[in-house]
């Protein structure tokens, strides 16, 4: 990076040109004042303001660069030499101490293995076929948790933090702690084939093997959607990490995208015309990376839903792909994993390992140069230069974060959660104008403006002492009133019990005490 010293700030390094063009905005409005089009000084002076301000985040964006002391490369073959001829024992040879011990293999027996690393790639979970489940920091190795659930594992996932995790089990989805304790049984995702969580929407998503697809709020613990998708067994599925639409690939070569707001897709793209065996989005939202058993790959730009950017042909089919930070491209094929890479608008191999075995899950770790792949008795981390990150933004994932961090991080990403009703397929939906809702308020609003009165005769306004129909008075009138109608009510009571008085008196006249003698005289 080209340092110019400032002259006005001895002490103040100038950005480079090509720095700030990277981060500018655009040309600014013209504010001189024979050309301005702006006459009024007032406005002039806001204007000129809020021009030096955007200047001014300009240069603060641009001399950020100055803290990132990361680069990113690649490797460079020598002259009559290709880098997929170069082997990872080569490459561990010619890195440093650190690098080096990011390369390892771990002899496993509980396989066919698949995994995760989490969203700031310090840690990594392990789910075997024959129950087989570990989580563990797999820089320092220090293990978690391993256990054996005696069923079938079918998927495993990370949960918002890394002090839990969702394993899909032979009937139901299980959540754990870091600790091995099980928390939740989720049964209403039975038979759960592969699962997704979305950070941003606190959103487990899951696929099961009837074509049943549910979302959960892991946050508040409530079943967002859940309903049939009509494609059968769900086999291939990944999620776009720019708007969480899951992506699911069924056997007749098309991908379908899904929101838990639409039961029926969003969208649909006819990929391949055989069953397509693995897909994966770009970290970006921009390409989507897809393959079928006619040994053939396409890239289309999942932006425009068009016909394929990029077609690439394998000598056999690939089952498991992988994009990695920098939009390096993984393959798994049998015992052979390769690396594509994009030069010149194609896609070429850039590095190529064998191992013995077949090739059950490929994934690259974010923010380090690794490609983790596993098999049915064995987990390999190989170093791929490039591949990832090299800077990362601790406000959004810190791999060094302290237990105190975590709990900060997670009360955040509370706060900032994401409703599920925002997933869309174009995110920009979101801050436009719904002009049909705003063009009927418009006019309901209009035809009551102008609703045609009813033909009254208006008399002359009477001038009115001030205070006459107040609040107050108005309260008073009502108190009098009540305390009027109360006195009637209690008035005829009297009246009524007077009157009853009145006719047992008389009764008691026509009675004397002689008078129970007159019966017997008659």
């Amino acid at each position: 990076m080209k340092q110019l010293a400032n002259k006005k700030n001895p002490g103040k390094v100038q950005i480079d040109k090509q720095i700030l063009q990277k981060y500018s905005k655009g040309p600014g409005i013209d504010l001189k004042e024979k050309t301005s089009a702006i006459k009024n000084k007032v406005l002039r002076a806001k204007v000129k303001h809020k021009e030096q301000a955007i200047e001014k985040a300009i240069e603060a964006s641009a001399r950020t660069e100055l803290l990132l002391t990361e680069e990113n490369g690649y490797l460079e073959a020598d002259p009559g030499e290709i880098t997929t001829e170069y082997k990872q024992k080569q490459i561990v040879n010619n890195v440093d101490i650190t690098s080096a011990a990011k390369q390892f293999k771990l002899d496993l027996q509980f396989g066919p293995y698949c995994f995760k690393y989490t969203r700031n790639g310090r840690h990594l979970l392990l789910g075997g076929k024959q129950g087989h489940v570990a989580a563990f920091d797999w820089v320092t190795k220090k293990l978690a948790c391993e256990m054996n659930v005696m069923e079938s594992v079918h998927d495993v996932t990370w949960l918002h933090l890394e002090t839990m995790f969702a394993v899909a089990q032979k009937d139901w989805v299980y959540i754990y702690d870091n600790q091995g304790v099980e928390l939740h049984c989720l049964k209403r995702m039975n038979g759960v084939t592969k699962l997704e969580f979305l950070p941003y929407h606190f959103l487990l998503a899951s696929g099961s093997k009837d074509g049943n697809m549910a979302w959960l709020d892991v946050s508040i613990g409530k079943l967002v959607a859940r309903y049939n998708s009509h494609l059968g067994r769900i086999s291939v599925m990944t999620q776009n990490p720019s708007n969480a639409v899951l992506c699911v690939g069924d056997s007749k070569g098309i991908v379908s995208m899904w929101s838990p707001n639409s039961v029926k897709p969003l969208a649909k793209l006819l990929c391949h015309h055989q069953p397509i065996m693995t897909c994966t989005v770009h970290p970006y939202g921009t390409y989507m990376a897809t393959s079928s058993i006619d040994k053939s790959v396409k890239i289309f730009d999942i932006r425009q839903l068009t016909g394929p950017v990029s077609h690439v042909h394998l000598r056999s089919a690939a089952h498991h792909m992988c994009y990695s930070q920098r939009g390096l491209l993984a393959l798994s094929m049998g015992n052979v994993v390769e690396v594509y890479r994009e030069t010149s608008g194609d896609f070429t191999p850039y590095l190529r390992h064998k191992i013995a075995r077949n090739i059950c899950c490929v994934k690259f770790c974010p923010y380090e140069d690794i490609l983790g792949i596993s098999t049915t008795n064995e987990f390999s981390s190989l170093l791929v230069p490039g591949s990832a990150e090299a800077n990362y933004d601790a406000f959004e994932v810190n791999p060094f974060q302290t237990k105190s961090q975590r709990r900060e991080a997670e009360v955040k990403a509370l706060l900032e959660k994401i409703q599920p009703e925002f997933i869309t397929l174009d995110s920009t939906d979101v801050v436009e104008v719904d002009t049909d809702t705003l063009k009927n308020k418009v006019e309901a609003k209009k035809n009551i403006l102008y609703i045609k009165p009813k033909s009254i005769d208006f008399k002359p306004r009477q001038t009115k002492a001030k205070g006459k129909n107040g609040i107050a008075k108005i309260i008073k009138n009502k108190k009098i009133i009540k305390e009027l109608n109360r006195r009637e009510i209690i008035k005829d009571y009297i009246c009524e019990a007077r009157k009853e008085t009145s006719e047992k008196t008389d009764n008691q006249k026509n009675y004397g005490i002689l008078n129970r003698f007159l019966k017997k005289k008659q």
